[in-house]
Parts: structure tokens; C-alpha cells; sequence
């Protein structure tokens, strides 16, 4: 995890427990006698997330639809810590595409550095909800993107600047792909349970061509915004993902940044580009 992730130093669970009550009926203990929680199970990750942010991050209110994607704090927070590294720690303004229902992103943005953040999705319940998690902070807004071909168009105003954009994009190519990586990894861990037993809405799960056209979009519709955006970002989860992506920035004159992050066993990594006073090239 980044120096700066609080979360890097382990979780005491008396603490938590003290800021989110309910957590109390999710704790375990490991073969080592430490406290732990299962996190196989979606609503010991809501509850556990939820004490996280009302310990480390003051937030009050945090609510989220059941079905929908479970952020983990941990993960969510080192993203920040690196845009930070990326963009400065001052006064910033950010957009996160496609904030889903939980708006961890602007919330996180926005406790930890005092950022204004706008979110932005696709889906009525997801805005409703993400709305309702920032209704009492007027350094968040909100905003629904009403054409699903789009990205950036319709939601970035004429004459609005942001230093920074960011996204995680859905992972899966299809519902099929994410049930059969779930079972693999829960066979992986020696459990033998059929269907689907984590949490996510389909449009936070996957989309065509999963993470890569995604991105791909992304790449293509951030030239028509490059005076307005300081830095673009998506999380890749996928290392095999990079090279055709990082040849498309190349191909646009983007000056680019690979950042990679690890939390726990998993490795990911940070795309980031922008374009400096220069003519990309139409065929990219």
C-alpha cells in the first residue's frame, strides 16, 4: 500500500467496532487468534468498509442498495494517495466516471485531501443512492450521464476544468466471464460453491469488451476535452491490457504514466495521460 494509507498498518477492530456497532457480528478469529472478519461474505465487506469509514474518515452516513459493489476502503484510498502524488495535494477539483452507488471515490477525494469531486454513472438507482451518501457535503456533486455511448461528453461543462479524472472500469467482458472467474476463484481456495456469491450491479461488473474497450473509450474521448483536464487516470487490472493501450496514447502524442499499486496479493496499476500542447494523430 502507499506510505501515506493508514491502512497499511493493520485494523483495530475494538476501535471499529466502537464507530460501527454491527460490525461486532462479523468478527472472526484467525487460526492465530486475531480478529478478522470473512471476507467471502458480501455483508461482512459492507459492514467492515463502513466502520473503516466512519473511524479513519469521519463520514456519518453511508448507505448502499444490496446487490451493488462493495468498495474496499483499502484499495479505494491508495488510488487517491497516488492521484495525489500525481496531481499535488492542494486545492484540486476531480471527476470519478462512473462513481456507482457507494461514491467512495468523491468521499475518500474529498476526506482525505479536501478535494471537490464530481461523480458521475449511468444507472437512476446509482445516482440516487450516490446522491443520498453525499447529500451533506456541498464539496460533491453528483451528476448522471443520460447517453451511455458517452464518457466525459455530457458530463464535463463548457468551460469547467478538472485537475484530475478517474475510473474504475467495469472488469468482466460478460456476466458469463465474471461467474466463471469467481468459481475459479473460489475453487482456487478450496471451496466448491456453485453461482454467484459476490456483490455488483451488471454495469459495475462488465460491459462489452470489458476493461480494455473501456478504457480504449475513454482514451479516444478525453482529446476532445484536453484543454479541460489536467491528467487522466483508470485503473487496469489487467497487466496483459497495457501495451495495446499505452500504443494508442503513443499514437495520440499523450505524455503518460504507469503507476503501479499493490495492496494485499493483488497487483494493479494506474494509467495516466494528458496532452501538453500537442496534435494528436486522427487515425488513433
Amino acid at each position: 500500500m502507499h506510505l501515506r494509507n493508514i491502512h497499511r498498518y493493520g485494523y483495530d477492530f475494538p476501535k471499529l467496532v466502537a464507530a460501527h456497532p454491527k460490525l461486532q457480528d462479523h468478527i472472526i478469529k484467525t487460526p492465530t487468534g486475531a480478529e478478522s472478519i470473512d471476507f467471502d461474505q458480501p455483508a461482512s465487506i459492507l459492514a467492515f468498509n463502513t466502520a473503516l469509514l466512519k473511524h479513519h474518515y469521519k463520514v456519518k452516513y453511508w448507505k448502499l442498495p444490496a446487490g451493488t459493489l462493495y468498495p474496499p476502503i483499502p484499495g479505494r484510498a491508495d488510488y487517491i494517495h497516488h492521484l495525489a502524488d500525481l496531481v499535488g495535494k492542494g486545492e484540486k477539483k476531480g471527476l470519478d466516471i462512473g462513481c456507482g452507488a457507494s461514491a467512495i471515490y468523491p468521499i475518500l477525494g474529498n476526506a482525505i485531501y479536501d478535494w471537490t469531486m464530481v461523480g458521475s454513472d449511468v444507472e437512476d438507482s446509482s445516482i440516487a443512492s450516490a446522491r443520498d451518501n453525499t447529500l451533506k457535503n456541498d464539496a460533491i456533486e453528483i451528476r448522471q450521464q443520460v447517453d451511455k455511448s458517452n464518457l466525459f461528453t455530457g458530463i464535463i461543462k463548457e468551460g469547467e476544468y478538472f485537475d484530475f479524472t478517474m475510473c474504475n472500469p467495469p472488469f468482466y467482458g460478460s456476466e458469463e466471464e465474471a461467474l466463471k472467474e469467481n468459481l475459479k476463484k473460489q475453487r482456487k481456495l478450496g471451496k466448491n460453491q456453485d453461482g454467484r456469491n459476490f456483490a455488483g450491479m451488471a454495469h459495475e461488473l462488465w460491459c462489452n469488451g470489458g476493461e480494455a474497450l473501456f478504457v480504449k473509450r475513454l482514451i479516444k474521448e478525453s482529446v476532445s476535452f484536453k484543454d479541460q483536464v489536467g491528467w487522466f487516470t483508470s485503473l487496469l487490472s489487467r497487466k496483459q491490457n497495457l501495451p495495446k493501450l499505452q500504443k494508442q496514447l503513443k499514437r495520440l502524442n499523450a505524455d503518460q504514466q504507469v503507476i503501479t499499486m499493490q495492496t494485499g496479493n493483488k497487483e494493479s496499476r494506474i494509467l495516466a495521460w494528458r496532452f501538453v500542447d500537442q496534435e494528436p494523430n486522427k487515425e488513433a
